[in-house]
C-alpha cells in the first residue's frame, strides 16, 4: 500500500525538519511539504531533510493542502492513502501506525484524537478546546456521528479523498473532510494520539483573529453541507 503524507507549511523552520525526521520512512513513499508563502527558510529546511517541496503563494491551510493533493493526482501511480499532519511538532509524526493500522483494517479516514490524557498541558488553548467540542457535538446532532477532534493528524483512502471533492481553501478544511465522509458514509474511524505544545506561535490560535475566523468557518462549513 503507497502512502504519501502531506504538510502544509508557512513559516515553520524551526519545526518541520523535526516532522520529517520522526516520520517513520517505512511506512510511506513520499513527503509532500507545501510552503505556504513562507517569508523564512522552511523550504530549504524541508528539501534538506528530504521532503518534495511546492510552493502555494495563496495562503490559507486548505489552498496549501489542495496543492498537495493536485501533486498526486500527477503522478504516475497516485498513492492509496494520503496522510496529513501539521508542520509545528505538536502531532508525533511516529504514532502514523496508529492510523495506517486502522486504514489497512478497513476504515476508509481515520481522525488522530488529541485527547486529554495524551495531550501536553498547555498544547490547545481554551477555545480550541471549546471550539472541538461544539463542532464535534453540532456534527453528532446533524449527522449522527460522534467526533472527538477536529485533529489535523490523519489518514485517508486516496479515492474516498477522491470522491468528496476537498474544496475549502482556508480554516474549513479539516472539517469539511470530516463532514463529506460521514455524508458519504464512509468507514470512519478515531484513534488517540499524543500531542504537545508547538514549537513557535500558532497562525490560528495564536491570535484572537485567527481563533474567532477559524471558528466561523468551522461552524458554517458544518451547516453548510447539511
Amino acid at each position: 500500500m503507497q502512502v504519501d503524507v502531506i504538510i502544509p507549511a508557512f513559516n515553520e523552520q524551526n519545526s518541520i525538519g523535526s516532522v520529517i525526521e520522526d516520520i517513520p520512512k517505512d511506512l510511506v513513499r513520499e513527503i509532500i511539504v507545501i510552503d505556504n508563502n513562507s517569508s523564512d527558510e522552511t523550504s530549504i529546511n524541508a528539501k534538506n531533510a528530504g521532503a518534495t517541496v511546492l510552493k502555494q503563494p495563496l495562503q490559507g491551510y486548505g489552498n496549501a493542502c489542495l496543492k498537495g493533493i493536485e501533486f498526486t493526482k500527477n503522478k504516475e501511480t497516485p498513492p492509496d492513502v494520503i496522510v496529513f499532519i501539521d508542520a509545528d511538532y505538536s502531532d508525533f509524526p511516529q504514532e502514523m501506525n496508529l492510523l495506517l493500522n486502522k486504514i489497512w483494517k478497513g476504515a476508509d479516514m481515520v481522525i488522530g484524537n488529541r485527547v486529554k490524557i495524551k495531550r501536553e498541558k498547555g498544547s490547545m488553548t481554551i477555545p480550541q478546546i471549546f471550539g472541538n467540542w461544539l463542532a464535534c457535538n453540532l456534527m453528532k446532532i446533524m449527522y449522527g456521528y460522534q467526533y472527538r477532534d477536529l485533529g489535523p493528524f490523519r489518514a485517508i483512502k486516496y479515492d474516498k479523498l477522491m470522491e468528496i471533492g476537498m474544496i475549502d481553501k482556508t480554516y474549513g478544511w479539516t472539517v469539511e473532510m470530516q463532514v463529506k465522509a460521514l455524508k458519504q458514509k464512509f468507514n470512519v474511524q478515531q484513534v488517540d494520539v499524543s500531542y504537545r505544545k508547538r514549537i513557535g506561535q500558532s497562525k490560528i490560535s495564536g491570535t484572537i483573529k485567527g481563533s474567532v475566523l477559524a471558528g466561523y468557518k468551522i461552524i458554517t462549513t458544518i451547516f453548510k453541507y447539511k
